[in-house]
């Protein structure tokens, strides 16, 4: 936090950082004949013990930050706006149900590189956070039905400051 102006209270966040995330999904990814992707959208009475997606992202934050503090006032309203570009250097798709386990870690069409959007605001100890990924998981991926895979996350959830 970098803050630019004398009162201290409008400030430049950057960083770094890891970021593991699991996804449960309704979309089977397994390999077919030569080596090409094939996502099948499962029907709601697949039986299915574990479907997800997991991802491992390295992280470079920057956020513009803006606070109503001051050096005396402890308990202050912020808002933050910022992107994360990320890239992801692990992944694995899991599928398992009975007899059957498909765990697949090279797919092509999936795109490591991400841009994510992020926007939190709050007063005091308790923040709302949103955040929503601009680029799909899978590059030019269709379905068994013919349709895009348009894997983008959306993530809604509070923030609380212990200070």
């Amino acid at each position: 936090d970098m803050p630019f102006n004398k009162r201290r209270n409008v400030a430049i966040g950057i960083g770094l950082g890891l970021a593991y995330n699991r996804y449960g999904q309704n979309l089977f990814i397994g390999e077919g004949q030569n080596e090409t992707s094939i996502f099948t959208v499962l029907d709601a009475n697949a039986n299915v013990d574990i479907n997800r997606l997991s991802i491992a992202t390295l992280e470079a934050p920057i956020e513009l930050r803006w606070r109503s503090s001051n050096a005396e006032k402890y308990k202050f309203w912020r808002l933050y706006a910022g992107v994360r570009i990320g890239y992801s250097y692990y992944y694995s798709s899991t599928f398992t149900q009975e007899n059957n386990k498909v765990i697949q870690t090279d797919i092509s069409e999936f795109q490591p590189l991400s841009v994510t959007p992020t926007l939190s605001f709050g007063f005091n100890k308790i923040n709302f956070f949103a955040s929503y990924t601009l680029t799909p998981f899978f590059k030019d991926a269709q379905t068994n039905l013919g349709k895009e895979v348009g894997f983008k996350p959306i993530k809604l959830g509070f923030i609380f400051y212990i200070l």
